[in-house]
């Protein structure tokens, strides 16, 4: 092949040209995210029942779904979760890779089959089915800087315009509303109500009785009597408008024509659906929605719609509104990108000042400065073929690459280079024989260079996604380099390389001085090369302790999954008691405010009262605190503000406060950290398991290993227990429907039926006024109608009994759990972290079992695969090798080098303090395929020269001495490559150094000893191989 092409270098030009182009053409139409679809997708069932405890919600409702969600195809794992506020989510989670929006199907059709046998009130008010992301892309709020606009104008506003408009928006999952829009409430006055001898009852009977859509239809409408000649519609108003028509609604009409309406048992006005949530923004009274993407959406052209839309809609805000986007995670998405993008600029700079440092000549170095974009362009076309993005990963695969794809580049032209300057051949003579002597290096260097990445595609969850995103960035760039190198790179040599003497690298004194300085490290080199191959078996001593270092370091390396990173911004948690109001809630988060405002580092902040990850409860908060760019801080980290908050917070009495980040990839869980679910297996109950979880937390704070470890749910509370004597019930003539009726609509809030509402239709709600709703005396007061139409107050077959209960149930997989998280202790990495919490659940009661979830899960799984696909990929390209040479001798002391390389990897990371994670194991494998290049260089040209002279030693030496240059040149460029992934700083910092501190070190040692040992190991095997020949041919 590279005849062909330096026979019609044209050629080779076009085809270059076609995949720049194509490159070119891919380039603006990749999507940009941070990390690729990695978590497992998941389908999220909403259902709401007002009033409903979680027990009824998990008794009545939960238990009846999960039962069929088992069924649901590609199951990964599910879990429930229900509070006091009547709300409850099942979270199903599904393998990698699945279709989501068949599988959204799936979960539907499985809930279609117990709907019938759901409650009324959860029928009426519909289930959710959606698929979205767990977590927050952005906020959108809406403010009034002027005070204009009460916050329920806000939210009424939000909800009747914006809403909608933004789940239309391409990318969007899901908009978890933290307002309400407006409702008819009826607010009832249960004294008043006994006054007239009227119940709860007879409201929502009333109203449901004259509030009613009519259809009267036509007068004159066929079939007509003979001779109609017109017809005309009938319009009636049957459904009322305004809070004085519903005050005039009729509940009793007397004997004497007098009647009792609404107005004058109730107090009728427009208020909200629900007064769950409040929003503060930066200190000011606030509404806002939380942005989820769809599955599989891009984060930065979603998060840019979202912002394009709502500069649309601001054009139509009435004046005294304004939208503001207080929280958005797309920003760090963006810069982090743009960060690795400077780190490829860098290091593509340092490559190429590498080349001309060896090079020496404008020429020599414009040929690989050609081929590697080349290359690199090529890639991003496979890229969009295989649905990849521009992501973190693959443009850190790309980074990697940028010492390779240039490696074959270089030794084409370094072998040109060398033939002109010794043997005075013409450029084209010096090609043509620089490619007979080197293809086979340049082919067996790019099998090996694919293959080591083979395996990494095979690795099953979120870390096959992630080790595949290297595997082709790389792979297919790698590829690219290797066709050029044998079309483009011979072509240009042959016509734009002029011959050289031996003299012409004399000219200029630092390339003068370089040179010979060069020269007299090389001749060094041969004599202690041909020192040490004279004590063969003694290296092989020292082979083996150096073996022995590396097993030792590697198995006490820290594992982790993915680094902990500054996105720019964290989260603050808070719980107070269970029996704390949104009131009191407000005001620690006011104390939370101030501190944030002394913080020079922050930018702004964000507050959702009656919300958390945790659960939603009036005595809830989750705060979002957006840090200022990263050159505005002096100094500030996300982790630092965080910690200083949480200090400040602490004070605070009877608040529990929790700053946390969020993790490396948002859909992998809420922060960093661990977290796991202890379940009840057994059905030992409610008080065994918090027992048990409350065992588990004892023992986790007396460890080292692990720090912070909480119940990531809302704590059990006092609550009123109301028990209702049936039997006296029956006996005094009350329906227990009357009874249930009563308390759901005057301290629950009930749902009658609509209204329209300025051309939208909303909700009427009934509930007992604020005053008569305070104390379990309230509840006792309420009246009920027996059958003989006499009034009975509900203390007669109600009792009240203060007790202790869950104000949150969780279900894992079925079981009965609590969630639990926490932190690595000071020294100590997650999966020392998480071998400590399975050693501390083992000590359990029988019946109680542990499983890892989120990002814990993934990095259990990350661990268990790591192993098998080292063994692999090393098994893959010593099948390569052997192939390739038809030989089983030469891949073997080719693969002999691989332990000099990660010996320098793993020293590296103990070095700087990193654990093994999922970006070291991606460079580890890395250094596999380049250790093993660096052997070949050397093995492949001493067996050629071993094969014509026949001296062993010599041969190898001679072979050694001769790739000691391009070796160098290729190693350096590599590993300069790589520094600025190693010295980072700024956004995505931690991941650069994760991936290129271990790369780093394995480069340099990996050369640094190869070039001594693998000569040593070529001549061991080859001696063992004569002996072995020679033993079975003189066998009779």
């Amino acid at each position: 092949m590279p005849q062909f092409f330096i026979n019609r270098p044209v050629f080779a030009w076009v085809i270059a040209l076609f995949i720049v182009l194509f490159g070119l053409i891919t380039i603006p139409q990749l999507p940009i995210a941070q990390y690729p679809s990695v978590a497992p997708p998941s389908v999220s069932i909403t259902v709401n029942y007002p009033g409903a405890t979680p027990q009824t919600m998990n008794e009545s409702v939960i238990s009846l779904i999960e039962r069929e969600l088992s069924g649901v195809d590609d199951l990964l794992y599910f879990e429930s979760s229900s509070d006091t506020s009547g709300t409850a989510t099942i979270t199903v989670t599904f393998k990698p890779g699945t279709n989501i929006k068949l599988a959204q199907v799936d979960v539907q059709n499985q809930i279609k089959t117990v709907e019938s046998r759901l409650p009324q009130t959860v029928r009426q008010n519909g289930l959710t089915v959606e698929a979205a992301s767990s977590n927050f892309l952005m906020m959108v709020g809406l403010t009034s800087p002027g005070g204009n606009f009460s916050e329920a104008d806000l939210s009424d506003y939000f909800a009747r315009n914006v809403t909608e408009e933004l789940r239309r928006v391409a990318g969007v999952g899901k908009v978890q509303a933290f307002g309400a829009e407006k409702a008819m409430r009826i607010w009832v006055d249960p004294a008043k109500l006994i006054s007239y001898r009227l119940t709860i009852s007879d409201i929502s009977t009333a109203i449901s009785q004259q509030n009613v859509q009519i259809a009267p239809g036509r007068i004159g409408d066929a079939p007509t009597v003979y001779g109609q000649q017109t017809g005309y519609p009938l319009t009636v108003r049957g459904q009322l408008g305004t809070p004085d028509e519903f005050r005039h609604i009729v509940l009793k009409a007397n004997v004497d024509g007098s009647t009792v309406t609404l107005g004058d048992v109730a107090r009728v006005d427009l208020g909200l659906q629900t007064y769950s949530f409040a929003v503060r923004e930066d200190g000011q009274s606030s509404t806002a929605v939380a942005i989820q993407l769809s599955p599989g959406a891009n984060a930065i052209q979603t998060s840019q719609a979202v912002q394009d839309r709502l500069t649309e809609m601001a054009k139509a805000l009435p004046d005294g509104m304004k939208f503001t986007v207080p929280f958005d995670t797309s920003p760090f998405v963006k810069i982090s990108i743009e960060k690795v993008i400077h780190t490829f600029i860098e290091a593509m700079a340092l490559v190429f000042i590498v080349m001309f440092l060896f090079l020496q000549n404008i020429r020599y170095t414009f040929i690989p400065a050609i081929v590697a974009p080349v290359a690199l362009l090529g890639t991003f076309t496979v890229m969009m073929l295989c649905g990849f993005s521009i992501n973190v990963l693959t443009m850190f695969g790309m980074v990697l690459a940028i010492g390779i794809i240039v490696d074959d580049a270089i030794v084409v032209v370094e072998n040109v280079e060398r033939l002109m300057s010794e043997e005075g051949l013409s450029p084209r003579q010096a090609t043509e024989k620089a490619m007979r002597e080197i293809t086979g290096a340049v082919v067996g260097i790019t099998l090996v260079l694919t293959a080591v990445f083979i395996p990494m595609g095979l690795a099953s969850g979120s870390v096959g996604i992630i080790y595949r995103q290297f595997t082709l960035s790389m792979a297919v760039s790698i590829l690219f380099s290797a066709f050029l190198a044998l079309s483009l790179t011979p072509a240009l040599c042959a016509t734009l390389l002029k011959p050289v003497t031996q003299e012409s690298h004399q000219k200029g004194r630092f390339f003068s001085w370089f040179n010979r300085s060069f020269d007299r490290m090389s001749d060094r080199f041969e004599s202690r090369l041909t020192r040490l191959l004279k004590r063969t078996g003694r290296m092989m001593l020292v082979y083996g302790a150096l073996c022995g270092v590396l097993f030792y370091a590697f198995t006490r390396l820290p594992s982790s999954f993915l680094p902990s990173e500054d996105q720019g911004y964290f989260m603050t948690s808070i719980q107070l008691p269970s029996d704390a109001t949104l009131e009191r809630t407000g005001e620690v988060v006011k104390k939370l405010e101030n501190a944030v405002a002394e913080r020079p580092g922050i930018q702004r902040n964000l507050s959702v009262l009656g919300f958390s990850f945790s659960g939603s409860g009036a005595n809830s908060a989750l705060a979002f605190t957006t840090l200022k760019d990263w050159g505005e801080r002096d100094g500030a980290t996300a982790q630092g503000e965080a910690d200083h908050l949480q200090a400040v917070m602490s004070a605070v009495p009877d608040a529990t406060v929790m700053s946390l980040l969020p993790p490396p990839i948002a859909e992998l869980g809420n922060s960093t950290g661990f977290t796991l679910r202890l379940e009840d297996r057994s059905g030992h109950g409610y008080q065994a398991l918090s027992e048990a979880v409350n065992q588990l937390l004892s023992k986790a704070a007396q460890s080292k290993i692990v720090t912070d470890v909480y119940v990531d749910g809302l704590p059990d509370g006092t609550s009123i227990d109301l028990s209702i004597d049936r039997q006296k019930a029956e006996t005094l003539g009350i329906a227990f429907s009357d009874i249930s009726q009563t308390l759901s609509g005057a301290m629950g809030s009930s749902y009658i039926n609509d209204f329209p509402n300025q051309g939208r239709i909303q909700q009427v709600i009934i509930q007992a006024d604020a005053p008569y709703r305070m104390q379990l005396k309230d509840v006792l007061s309420l009246y009920v109608r027996n059958k003989s139409g006499g009034m009975v107050p509900l203390s007669e077959v109600v009792r009240g009994e203060w007790k202790t209960s869950p104000l949150q149930m969780v279900r894992y997989q079925g079981y009965p759990a609590f969630r639990i998280a926490g932190n690595a202790g000071p020294g100590y990495s997650t999966g020392a972290a998480m071998a400590e919490m399975e050693k501390i659940a083992a000590e359990l009661p029988a019946g109680f079992a542990v499983e890892w979830t989120g990002q814990s899960l993934q990095e259990q799984q990350s661990a268990s695969q790591a192993p098998m696909l080292m063994l692999l990929s090393m098994l893959v390209v010593f099948l390569v090798l052997a192939a390739l040479y038809e030989s089983w001798a030469i891949p073997l002391s080719v693969m002999l080098v691989v332990p000099l390389g990660l010996l320098g990897a793993v020293i590296a990371v103990v070095i700087r303090d990193m654990p093994n994670d999922v970006f070291f194991k991606v460079g580890m494998i890395t250094i596999i395929g380049l250790s093993a290049k660096n052997a070949i260089l050397i093995i492949e040209f001493a067996r050629q020269i071993y094969e014509e002279e026949g001296n062993l030693i010599k041969s190898t030496i001679r072979a050694a001495k001769m790739r000691l240059r391009p070796i160098l040149m290729t190693s350096l460029a590599f590993t300069l490559g790589v520094v600025p992934l190693m010295l980072a700083v700024g956004a995505s910092a931690t991941t650069q150094h994760a991936i290129g501190t271990g790369v780093f070190g394995g480069m340099i040692s990996g050369t640094l000893l190869a070039v001594f040992f693998v000569p040593a190991f070529f001549i061991f095997v080859m001696t063992w191989v004569n002996k072995i020949s020679s033993a079975i041919t003189k066998k009779p």
